[in-house]
Parts: structure tokens; sequence; C-alpha cells
């Protein structure tokens, strides 16, 4: 049973010590202080001693890499002694007593809301590098097949299309490439954001971090450091069978393996969070035990006690929903190109080893003080328990809004309006005859492809019933296709500019569709230049054209209104959990930023690629939501034949053009 006694300090006891003995250790010479507890420094005697001095050292009070590695146990992690005399501490200054009383208080950790907000610290809204309190630590929990992949990934693309900087951290994938049985190059720590990389991992082909040589040498024995060439490949020969065996709690070499992994994983996103100025990590992994959850904790809080720490659960009592997200994770790396029904029952040892030390979230978490959020049936039920902290609040009111209900989100700008052919910003003008014959097009369209895709959806019903898979299936997984086989309702949102309404009043006469007008889907108020035109603006005001053509999603149109795109993002926040929360299908007519934020969302965009996507006038896009990501489609106005034509090699570009 874990001990959970809180550590004592031992500088108190050395202290005691010293004066008890005060005039005899006055006669003696004087031993610096930072050798005073220390131990004589010894290098590591062996490889794999060489190889976790650089990882679980980091452990050490300093920050330093001259800690000391714990091995796992059922026992927390304590604490190492100080290394250093302790800093004298300046107490702040009351200044409304007029005296001068310490007082201890912590850092305010309000919201953050990137150009939303600003402080003297962050003047751009992100959570700044010094404001550690406000970053946050996100623990997945969970058997296999209970959908937290899925879960990590939603969040992931939630808070990165905020701004915040946001990174997963893959112990499965790190356990592959350390047990020889992946083929691609190991992860190496990630760029800084300030990079323009869209929270990607870069890779170095062919080497080893400190971390994964360690678990390799507790896997293979073998020293990867003295291969030659200088670089470390991963064995080919050299690797552990990862069938259910692997997973078996009494299997020894591989929990060991596992453990270190799911360490130096962690250590990786702190790395992230303290020094290369991210905001939120995600670990994905199982994390199935009290115990392996209280190392986890121990480990961060020992880095950095600041930092937020949020464990969420997927827990998965829907037999259809587990069935599905079994039939997915059999197409995952660890089962490819094996077949799908031996595939199945070894995927079914798995669960059982784990499930035989599995620990859900619950008591000792609430015992402890630690804050949680659990998930039943992605989203049927969600509990939480105490939650702290503007990010921590925001991730559960997004998780409440999960459903996997099949359904099509359909996104298009508005029919051709006067402006458009005068080229003016913003404004509120008609439709020209053109756009209106665009709104028809539409309705006929869309009306057509409704009844193609209830006809669609029962048939994958009835391709999806045998189960567990039969040899060569490999129908993707769709848990609720049974359930939600009769005709859906069709919502349609609009702005409230004239362009928009008018485009979507074809759909406004037909019972079937409900249409509804949003403010919150307005074009981008361009304050002072509204009306203006391109040309217009950099003529007359060359400075804030060149402003906002160098940075166009930070740039705020200047005068009464004006607005950039980080506050589009901001007020279309809201929109975005009612479509993860909505069943039902959606077409949204909006206009050009609106579109591009909205699609930079489901399609999980770079940030540099929000402001500058290309939606011209008679793009029509289908979005479907699945379990494993989105199924994409294209279209274009086809003003001869009157109809849409699909573009079958559609991929998001940059327009050339300008536009707002």
């Amino acid at each position: 049973m874990l001990n959970a006694t809180p550590l004592k300090s031992t500088t108190a006891s050395v202290a005691n010590i010293n004066d008890a003995f005060a005039p005899t250790i006055s006669t003696i010479p004087r031993i610096p202080d930072e050798n005073l507890l220390a131990p004589p420094p010894t290098a590591p005697t062996t490889s794999i001693g060489r190889a976790l001095s650089g990882t679980l050292g980091t452990m050490g009070t300093n920050g330093t890499q001259n800690g000391y590695a714990h091995c796992m146990s059922d026992t927390p992690i304590p604490s190492a002694p100080p290394t250093a005399p302790a800093s004298p501490r300046i107490f702040p200054i009351r200044q409304n007593s007029g005296t001068s009383t310490p007082r201890v208080r912590p850092p305010a950790t309000t919201l953050n809301i990137p150009g939303m907000t600003r402080s003297r610290i962050s003047p751009d809204g992100k959570i700044a590098q010094k404001d550690v309190g406000a970053k946050l630590v996100v623990i997945m929990v969970g058997l296999p097949a209970r959908g937290k992949s899925y879960i990590t990934k939603k969040i992931h693309r939630y808070l990165s299309w905020q701004q915040h900087e946001t990174r997963i951290f893959n112990v499965g994938k790190r356990r592959r490439v350390a047990a020889g049985t992946s083929a691609g190059p190991v992860e190496s720590p990630p760029s800084p954001p300030s990079t323009p990389q869209h929270n990607s991992l870069p890779s170095i082909a062919g080497t080893m971090d400190a971390p994964t040589q360690a678990a390799h040498m507790l896997l293979t024995g073998i020293d990867p450091s003295r291969e030659q060439d200088g670089t470390t490949k991963l064995p080919e020969t050299e690797t552990m069978d990862q069938s259910a065996n692997f997973f078996d709690p009494k299997n020894e070499k591989a929990s060991q393996l596992r453990e270190q992994v799911a360490l130096s994983t962690l250590d990786e996103l702190l790395d992230f969070l303290l020094n290369q100025g991210g905001s939120v990590g995600i670990l994905d992994a199982t994390n199935s035990t009290v115990e392996r959850r209280q190392i986890l904790f121990n480990r961060i809080k020992d880095r950095e006690p600041k930092l937020g720490i949020l464990f969420i659960e997927s827990v998965c009592e829907d037999q259809k929903l587990l069935e599905a997200n079994m039939r997915l994770k059999l197409r995952g790396p660890d089962y490819k190109d094996k077949d799908p029904e031996s595939s199945y029952f070894d995927f079914k040892k798995r669960v059982e080893a784990y499930e035989s030390a599995y620990v859900p979230l619950g008591k000792y978490e609430e015992d402890h003080n630690m804050q949680y959020i659990k998930m039943i049936d992605v989203g049927r039920k969600v509990v939480h328990y105490q939650l702290q902290g503007f990010l921590t609040s925001g991730i559960a009111s997004y998780l409440s809004t999960f459903n996997l209900s099949p359904r099509q989100i359909w996104i298009t700008r508005h029919g051709k309006s006067e402006d458009n052919v005068l080229g003016k910003l913003g404004g509120d003008s008609v439709l020209t005859p053109e756009g209106r014959a665009y709104g028809t097009v539409l309705y006929n369209f869309i009306t057509k492809k409704r009844g193609e895709w209830e006809a669609d959806q029962t048939s994958r019903a009835l391709a999806a019933a045998d189960f567990p898979p039969k040899a060569g299936d490999r129908t993707p997984p769709y848990p609720e296709l049974f359930a939600d086989l009769d005709a859906k309702n069709f919502c349609v949102w609009t702005s409230m500019l004239n362009r928009s309404v008018q485009t979507a009043e074809a759909f406004q006469e037909d019972e079937n569709y409900d249409v509804k007008n949003w403010e919150m889907l307005n074009e981008i108020h361009a304050g002072k230049f509204e009306g203006m035109t391109y040309e217009g603006m950099k003529k007359e005001y060359r400075e804030e054209y060149d402003k906002r053509d160098k940075d166009k999603l930070h740039y705020i149109y200047p005068g009464v209104g004006g607005e950039g795109y980080l506050q589009v993002i901001s007020r279309v926040r809201d929109m975005v959990r009612e479509l993860e929360r909505i069943k039902d299908h959606v077409l949204i007519v909006g206009h050009r930023s609106v579109c591009r934020v909205l699609m930079a969302y489901f399609m999980d965009l770079t940030r540099n690629d929000i402001a500058d996507l290309d939606v011209p006038l008679g793009q029509l896009v289908s979005i479907e939501p699945k379990p494993y990501g989105i199924e994409f489609h294209a279209y274009k106005y086809n003003a001869e034949s009157f109809w849409f034509d699909e573009l079958p090699d559609f991929k998001p570009q940059k327009e050339t053009a300008k536009g707002n």
C-alpha cells in the first residue's frame, strides 16, 4: 500500500544538531556550506548509470543533474537533501497598512486569453514563462481502448486553436521505440514555441536521447553510445515482444522498461513547460495504478511545486462504445498488418493484464486533494473534483460537450455581395443576382446530400455489425451508428448581416430546416477602415497596411469596434463548443474570417495558417466528426451548371489575393 505520510525535511534535523554541539563545532575548521551534506562526487561506473544520471538526476532540489535516481516502489519518492545554503527571504511590505508587517501570499493566477487580456508580464495575453502557477500538466488515466488518445487530441486541438502553447507527450510511442518495435525515428525534445512550427515534434533520424538510451539499456543490456559512426540507431534484432505478456505486471523486465519510459517522457513534458515556453503538457498513458500516479505527482512537485496538475480519466461502460474503441485500436501501430481476429484476442489479454492492477480515480485523489475529471462513455457523464484555475475549468467545460453522434457540419461563405464586387471591407451590403442564385443552388445541393448521407449511414451500420472483426475486416469504428439511423434535424446558422441572411432564404422557407441568425458569426470588424478598399488603405494608411501585412493574426483594426483574428477566435469559442455538443447537422453561412477560424479548428491547422487560409466565394466544405478524426470533403460552385463540383484532391492552402 502506498505510504502517503508527508516527508520531513532533513534541514531542521541538521539545525538542531548544530545548536546542540555549537561549542564543539566552533573550534572545527569551517566546511563550505555547499559541501556540508553532499556526498563525494563519483562518476557512474556502469553504462546505464551514466545514461540515467542525465535523466533521473533531474530530481535534485537544485534543478541540475546532480540529484539521486530513485527506483519505482510503493513509497513516495523522498526529496533529495539540500546541497546549498538557503537564500534569505525578503518579504513584501504591505503598502496599505503603514507598517512593515510581512505578508506572504501566492501570486495571482487568473485567466489569460490571447488577444483579449493584457498585463505587465503578459502583454499579448498568453501565459508568461514566469507565470508557472498558471501552467498545467494534464495526466491521462484509464485502461486501453477507453478513448484516452481521442480525448487527448481534442484537448490539444482546442487549446492550441485558442493560442495556448500545448503539446502531447505519448508514452506509448516512446515505449515502442525503446522496445525496438518502432521503425520511426526517436523524438527529440521539441523546438521552442517561438519558432514558426505548430506543435510539431521535430526528430533527429536514427538517434536516441538520454532517456531512450537508458530504456534501451534496460531492455538489451547494450550501451548504444558505443556504436560507431557517431549516431545511434534503434536495434533491429534486439526487440521485445509487445503482445499481452509485455503488459503483465508480473513481467518484471517489461515493467521496468515501461516505468522508465513513463518518467523520461514526463521529464520531456516538464522541460517543455519550464524551459520552452509551453503552457499545457498532456501525458498520454494508462497511469492506471495509484502508485504510478503518486510517483508522477511527486516528480512534478519536486521539479516545480507551483505547476498545476490535472488528472483526466476516461471510463467506458457502454459495451458498443468499448467494442468500437477496440476496433479502432486494432488499426493502431501495435497491430499494424496483423490478422484482426487474433489481434483482438491478444488485445483483450492486454486489457485484462492492466485490469488486474487498475485503480480508478477517486478516494485516494480526494484524500490527497488532487484535482481530477472523470469522463464516462466520452461525455455521457462527467465528474469533477476540486477544479482550480482558468485552464482547468475551460477544459472541464469543453469535455462536457463531447458526443460521438454521426453528423455533418457544412461551412461556406455567403453569395457574392455588392461590396464584394467593389472590393470594400466589411459593410452590410445585399447580394447581387449571382449571389442570390448561389443561395438557391446551395439549398438544392444540401437537400440532395442530406438524403444521400442518411442512406449511407444505414449501409455503414450494417457493414460494422460483426464483432469481433473477421479476418480482413478493416471497417472504421462508429459506436452510435444504430442509435442514430433516424432522420436528423438540420440547422442553418447565418450571421446578422444581410449578405449571409439572404443566402439562406431558401432554407428559411422549408420547415425541414431550422434557420438561426448569430451575431458572433459576423465578419471581422475593420474599425475605421470599414467601407474602404485594401488599395485605399495601402495608399492612405501605409503604416497600418504594413503592420497588418506583417502579422495578420495578431493585428487589430484601429477605430471603434475594430477587431483582429484573435478576437474572432474568442467570440466563436462558445459556438465551437455548441458544434461539439449538438447531434444535428449544421450548415454555417459565414464570412471569410469566421470560416477561416472554424476550419482551422476542425482541421487542426497551424496558427500561422489561420489568417491566410484560402476561403474563396463559392467554396463549400463538409466535415464529419469521427472517433478517429474527421472526414473532409470540399466542393466548388459551378456557375455554368448551377451545381457544386467535388474537389477530390483538395488541400488547404494560403490565399494569394488580399482579404480580411
